[in-house]
C-alpha cells in the first residue's frame, strides 16, 4: 500500500514538472518540396540537444521510402557487360537508375518499365510507373542509345527502412539483377541549438533543422513520422506489452521450435510485406499461425497477393495458416 502511494506521489510530482508540460512551436521557415529549415522553440534549457540528436538519427535511419530493388534488362544476362548501342556499361546504366527517386501512395510492391529506342538521351522522364508510383526527379540522366537502338528494361521498386544489400535481395528469374537500394528518403538534416528568451526568462533552448528530402516526403513530415517513432519506443517503456509466452512450443519438435522462432524477414518475404507485418504486431512465424487469414488480411497495406506470398513462403517451412 505504502509503495503504491509512494509511486502516485512520484508521478504526480513528475505531471507537475515544466518539463511534462511543453508549450513549444514547431514553425517551417524557407520551404520547398525538398528542402526546409524548421524551428522548434522555445524548449526547455538542455532539450535542445536531447531532442535534436535524437530526432536526426531518427531522420536519416528509420523513415521508410520506396526505391529500386532489381531489374531485368532485355539482352543482358549480368551487369558485368556492355550492351551495343549504348554510350554507357551495364553498371554505369544500373548506377544512375539506383538515383532514381520514387514516391509511392502504398507500401506494396510494383513495376517500373522503361522501352526507348534510339538516337535518344533517355532520361528519367522515359520510365513508366504503375498506378501509385511517381518519379520524382525526371531530368536525371540515364543513358545514350545510338540510332536503331533498343533499350527495355523492367524494374521492381519495393518499400523498406534504410539501406539493403544486393547481396541481401533475392532475384526470382535468369537474368534478373538485385540492385543496392537506399530507402530512406531523407537526404542530409543539421541541427544546430541556440538560446532564445520568453518574457524576462533567457535560458531557454530553440533548435533549428536544416532538413532534406528527397521530395518523397516533405521535410516537415518527416520530422512528424520520425517523432511518431520516438512516441512508440518511448511509449514501451512507459507502457511495456509483454509478449505471451509461447507455451505450445514445449510440444514441438526441435526443428518445429525453430522453424517458429523464425522472423518475418526469415522467411525470404518482399521487405514491404515483412514491414507491413512487423508494424500490424507480426515477428515471427508463431505469431502469424497464432492469428486466422482473416485477422492477417486486415493489416493495413497486405492485400490478397501479399497473402498469397506469405502462405506460398509458410508452406516451404511447413507450416500452414488457419482460416
Amino acid at each position: 500500500m505504502e509503495r503504491d502511494e509512494t509511486k502516485e506521489n512520484m508521478s504526480n510530482k513528475i505531471k507537475n514538472c515544466a518539463v511534462m508540460n511543453p508549450n513549444f512551436s514547431v514553425v517551417e521557415v524557407e520551404a520547398d518540396a525538398f528542402r526546409s529549415t524548421i524551428v522548434v522553440e522555445a524548449l526547455e534549457s538542455g532539450y535542445g540537444h536531447t531532442l535534436g540528436n535524437a530526432l536526426r538519427r531518427v531522420l536519416l535511419t528509420s523513415l521508410p521510402g520506396t526505391a529500386i530493388t532489381k531489374l531485368t534488362i532485355d539482352g543482358v544476362a549480368h551487369q558485368f557487360t556492355s550492351y551495343e548501342g549504348m554510350t554507357e556499361d551495364v553498371v554505369e546504366l544500373i548506377l544512375n537508375l539506383k538515383q532514381v527517386r520514387i514516391k509511392s501512395e502504398t507500401e506494396d510492391s510494383g513495376i517500373l518499365r522503361l522501352n526507348v529506342k534510339g538516337a535518344k538521351e533517355v532520361t528519367a522522364k522515359d520510365i513508366e510507373c504503375e498506378a501509385g508510383f511517381e518519379v520524382i526527379n525526371k531530368d536525371l540522366y540515364l543513358a545514350t542509345l545510338a540510332k536503331g537502338k533498343t533499350l527495355s528494361i523492367e524494374m521492381v521498386v519495393e518499400s523498406g527502412v534504410g539501406y539493403k544489400l544486393a547481396t541481401e535481395i533475392e532475384t526470382e528469374t535468369v537474368g534478373q539483377i538485385a540492385v543496392d537500394a537506399l530507402f530512406s528518403p531523407v537526404i542530409k538534416v543539421s541541427y544546430k541549438v541556440e538560446a532564445t528568451r520568453v518574457g524576462r526568462r533567457t535560458d531557454f533552448d530553440k533548435i533549428v533543422f536544416d532538413i532534406e528530402t528527397n521530395g518523397s516526403i516533405s521535410p516537415l513530415d518527416a520530422i512528424k513520422q520520425a517523432a511518431e517513432i520516438l512516441i512508440a519506443q518511448f511509449n514501451q517503456i512507459v507502457n511495456p506489452v509483454i509478449k505471451e509466452a509461447e507455451e505450445e512450443l514445449t510440444s514441438m519438435s526441435p526443428e518445429e521450435v525453430e522453424t517458429m522462432k523464425l522472423t518475418v524477414e526469415e522467411l525470404d518475404l518482399p521487405t514491404r510485406i515483412a514491414n507491413a507485418l512487423r508494424k500490424g504486431g507480426f515477428e515471427t512465424v508463431a505469431d502469424l499461425t497464432k492469428s486466422p487469414k482473416d485477422e492477417i488480411s486486415r493489416v493495413k497495406n497486405l492485400g490478397g497477393k501479399s497473402i498469397d506470398l506469405i502462405e506460398e513462403a509458410l508452406s516451404k517451412k511447413g507450416v500452414v495458416l488457419t482460416d
